[in-house]
Formats: structure tokens, C-alpha cells, sequence
């Protein structure tokens, strides 16, 4: 165990998760690559979980939060007008396609959720939330309640009456085998069934991942979430899509996760990849609903001009460089190779979508999920100079969403590496 190991383990919480038997410390980045203290250089296929979405030391980025540090503000909090917070704001309604669309920015998407789920809750006056099994919307005490995967559940306290919905749980017994039209309209019965039965009233939301991803990059069938929000219309309900892990142009196909269900949702959260590394999330809505809130609101922290300064450019090299495009054509690259995965014994599903892809590890013997099998491929991936993340509802899912930025070459060396390393861990399973 390394010196900075020991000291982590006797400062910082057990539940403090490290990957990997030695763990690492980056100390450096430049690219897509990262190395470590040990002079280590890594390609990187899990971007901080999906957070630096445009690589290492971006100039364009780095030059912008230079400029405003070096004009001494690091902070003012919202009391006073950030020209660089209106002008990210505007970008941001503009892009969410929310009619007369409002934002309001927090320093993390669980902050983005709570916000989420304070407007649809007054809005409607109740306390009653749909959400979708296997979901992850934060580690707040309100994101908790209605996230829908165990393993990251602390409390069964909840401020929220939370009922939950079938989505993204295809190999259920009750589902295996249909396509995507009949599993959709069991979904939209089952959702009209909790709403006749366990619901009194109506709910105030349904709170969603396009893509779930702590949940291992599981999703709904596209159209589903649109079939959902036509039945929550005739009950008042809203959609509240969680685009923390899906947006910006990351599932290739839509710049928001939400658009590949073809709807435009009442709110939509976003964090992580915004900032490059820089803390900021928000949360843009209806702007009826947003200016609802009766009580005085300000956010300490939230949409400081640094943060700003670093989202601004952010999106605007998005744009500019088109990276929606650039998810869409690289990801079928990647994934087309991976697909070939599924084949092996140990290995129960491939997918993706745009720059996520996942992998399922399993018992070569008995088809169980094999949480082990997953941590020795992420192990092996090291070894071959790959950084990707795992986690799934039973820990054996391999996780992988590369900075927007990949070159071809990277898409190709970094798909290669991960088919290597699963298939140099089935090949020891099976021995």
C-alpha cells in the first residue's frame, strides 16, 4: 500500500470508493492521456465519470479562467449581476428547447436534482415523485429517495413519496423477449396502474435518466419517456429529464439525452462534463415554473465567474467543433468492435449509445452477474495503458465514455485495449 493510500484510508470515509488493488494518483494530463505519479501514462475512456468532456489543459478553457483570475473576482455570489452567468444562461434556454426557458446554476448535479424536485414539488403540491428502477440521481437526502438502485441507497428516510417505474429492466423475466413497441406499452400500463392504485392524486414528476449511469449505462427503449410524459400530461405531472451524464451532445444522436425519446421535458438538470473539471451543474425549466418558488433563493457558490468563465468556453467548443457529430460517428466506431464481446461466455450484454458504451461481466458457468470478473477487466485495461470505470446494479458492469474530444486513432486504440483486456479475463475465468 502506497504512503498517500494509507493516509486516505485513515482520513477519508470507508465508503470512499478507489479503483483499483493499488490505487492510483493523477498527477497530469494533456489530451485524452493522463499520467500518474508513478510516470504512468493512461489513455482515458472514463473522463473523470464523464466530467473532463473535452480532454486535459484545453487551451480555450484555461485561457478563460486565466482571464478572469487574473481580473481578481473569484467570487461575488449571485447578490450581484455575473455577465459571464446571463450569458452561459442564455446559451443554455436557447439549447434545452424549454419554451421562455429559465436557469438556475448549483455547484453539482445532486444540487441540480434537489433543485429539480423543489420546483416540481411546489408546482404541484404534493410530495408524491415517479422515478425509473435502477436509477442514480445524487447522495443528497432528497436524490437518495429517488434514486432506485440499492447499492447507493444509505436511508429508506425520505422527504419524497417515491414510486417507482419500469424502464431500462429489459432482462426482468416478465420482459425477456419482447421488442422495443411491447415492453414500451407494458411500461405505459404498468405507469397507468401505479397511478390508479398507489398514487392519491396526482405525483408532481417523473424524474429520469435518458441513459442511466451509475446504473450502468442502461436505457429506455427510444420514444418511451415520450409515451410516459403523454400519460403524465393527462394527470399534470411533469418530466424532469437528468441530463447530468447525458448531455451536450454526448449520446451522439440528440444534444440531449431527453431529444432521442423525441420530447421536450419541463426541466432538465446538467453537471459534470459543462465545467471540464470545474464544479457547476444547474437546472433550466419553464421559466412559470422556476419564478414559482415563493421564498428568497441565492446560490453561495452556484454559477461563480470562474465556473462560468470555464462553461462558457466549454459549450462554445462544443459548438464550434461540432463534438454531437463527432460522439455520433466515433461511437458507432467503437462500439461496432465491441459488440463482438458478446460471444464470449463471460460477457452477458454489450451497449451504447453515442460516447457510452458498457459491458456486462458474467459467470462463464452459471450466466450470474460477476462483479470480480469486471474489476480484474478494469485491472487488465490499466495494464494496457486504458483507463475505463464500472458499476451497474450489481457492481459487474464496465463502464466507458471517453472525452468528446477522441481522436479516430484514440477510438481505435482504446476499443482495442478494451477488447484485449475482456478477453484475456474470459480466457482465465474459463481456464
Amino acid at each position: 500500500m502506497s504512503e498517500l493510500h494509507e493516509r486516505h484510508r485513515a482520513v477519508m470515509p470507508s465508503w470512499l470508493a478507489l479503483n483499483y488493488d493499488d490505487p492510483m494518483e493523477i498527477v497530469s494530463g494533456k489530451g485524452n492521456r493522463v499520467t500518474d505519479a508513478e510516470g504512468n501514462t493512461y489513455l482515458d475512456f472514463f473522463a473523470g465519470i464523464l466530467t473532463n468532456m473535452l480532454g486535459y489543459d484545453v487551451a480555450e478553457v484555461r485561457e478563460a479562467v486565466e482571464r478572469q483570475i487574473a481580473r481578481g473576482v473569484v467570487h461575488t455570489s449571485t447578490l450581484y449581476l455575473i455577465r459571464s452567468q446571463v450569458e452561459l444562461a442564455e446559451k443554455i434556454a436557447r439549447l434545452s428547447g424549454i419554451p421562455d426557458a429559465k436557469v438556475f446554476f448549483t455547484n453539482s448535479g445532486t444540487e441540480a436534482n434537489e433543485t429539480a424536485l423543489l420546483l416540481a414539488t411546489h408546482a404541484r403540491g404534493t410530495d408524491q415523485v415517479l422515478a425509473l428502477r435502477n436509477s442514480y440521481h445524487g447522495r443528497s437526502f432528497g436524490a437518495v429517495a429517488v434514486t432506485g438502485n440499492r447499492a447507493w441507497k444509505n436511508s429508506s428516510l425520505s422527504p419524497l413519496n417515491v414510486h417507482y417505474l419500469h424502464g431500462t429492466d429489459r432482462d426482468h423475466p416478465a420482459f425477456r423477449g419482447m421488442d422495443d413497441a411491447a415492453y414500451t406499452a407494458d411500461c405505459v400500463a404498468d405507469l397507468k396502474d401505479v397511478l390508479a392504485t398507489a398514487v392519491a392524486g396526482s405525483p408532481a414528476c417523473l424524474i429520469a435518466e435518458p441513459v442511466q449511469g451509475v446504473g450502468g449505462f442502461t436505457m429506455a427503449p427510444d420514444g418511451l419517456l415520450a409515451a410516459y410524459k403523454e400519460v403524465l400530461d393527462e394527470h399534470g405531472a411533469l418530466l424532469v429529464s437528468d441530463e447530468v451524464q447525458t448531455g451536450w451532445g454526448r449520446t451522439g444522436s440528440s444534444f440531449w439525452g431527453i431529444g432521442n425519446h423525441g420530447v421536450v421535458p419541463d426541466a432538465l438538470t446538467f453537471a459534470k462534463g459543462l465545467g471540464n473539471g470545474f464544479a457547476v451543474g444547474g437546472v433550466v425549466a419553464r421559466g412559470d415554473l422556476m419564478d414559482a418558488l415563493p421564498a428568497n433563493g441565492l446560490s453561495t457558490f452556484g454559477g461563480n465567474p470562474v465556473a462560468m468563465a470555464a462553461a462558457n468556453a466549454v459549450v462554445d467548443y462544443v459548438l464550434d467543433h461540432d463534438l454531437q457529430s463527432a460522439a455520433d460517428r466515433l461511437g458507432r466506431a467503437v462500439l461496432g468492435g465491441l459488440t463482438g464481446l458478446a460471444e464470449l461466455p463471460s460477457v452477458g450484454a454489450v451497449r451504447g449509445k453515442g460516447l457510452m458504451f458498457a459491458v456486462d461481466m458474467v459467470d462463464p458457468a452459471t450466466g450470474e452477474p460477476a462483479p470480480a470478473l469486471a474489476a480484474r477487466v478494469l485491472e487488465e485495461a490499466r495494464r494496457r495503458g486504458l483507463l475505463i470505470g464500472k458499476g451497474g446494479l450489481r457492481g459487474n458492469v464496465l463502464r466507458m465514455a471517453p472525452p468528446l474530444t477522441l481522436s479516430e486513432d484514440e477510438a481505435h486504440e482504446g476499443r482495442d485495449a478494451v477488447i484485449d483486456a475482456v478477453r484475456a479475463v474470459d480466457a482465465a475465468a474459463r481456464a
